[in-house]
């Protein structure tokens, strides 16, 4: 029994410590704050859980278990908010995400030449505003013969 948890709780430790891994070098490697922040966060709060549920694991069930849960669920809410919460604050003091979308010029209205050049060009292609297909053509013929 004792070796099924120790496999477990090494099993949980190397998780976290990947999650820690790929937090870190997402927080060198990602270009702004705000994507900074998401790693800084899935690590803060991935990682740590992982971590303390293998301390529970190798505690067993005792009061350490019962004060490590406590700490768990408190991780599992704050974490969260606290990102949240600075992220917020940054948009708030006017930080702007690294792939913000520009803003488009407006819209040019289009000459009445132009409106009826895609006329044209519709009607050719056969989609002038009427649809088009073998039950519309059935019908024109069935039309045309009357």
């Amino acid at each position: 029994m004792e070796i099924v948890q120790d496999t477990i709780s090494w099993l949980l430790i190397l998780g976290g410590a990947a999650f820690l891994l790929i937090g870190g070098l997402g927080l060198v490697r990602l270009p702004d704050f705000y994507t900074r922040i998401h790693a800084a966060g899935i690590t803060d709060t991935m990682a740590s859980e992982l971590l303390l549920v293998a301390l529970m694991v190798q505690a067993g069930f005792s009061l350490v278990t019962v004060k490590l849960i406590i700490i768990g669920l408190f991780l599992f809410f704050t974490s969260p908010t606290a990102t949240h919460a600075v992220a917020n604050a940054a948009f708030v003091a006017g930080l702007k995400p690294y792939f913000a979308p520009k803003p488009s010029a407006p819209a040019q209205e289009k000459t009445s030449e132009e409106k009826a050049g895609e006329e044209k060009i519709g009607e050719e292609k056969g989609v002038a505003g009427a649809p088009s297909g073998p039950v519309v053509q059935a019908e024109k013929g069935a039309e045309s013969s009357n």
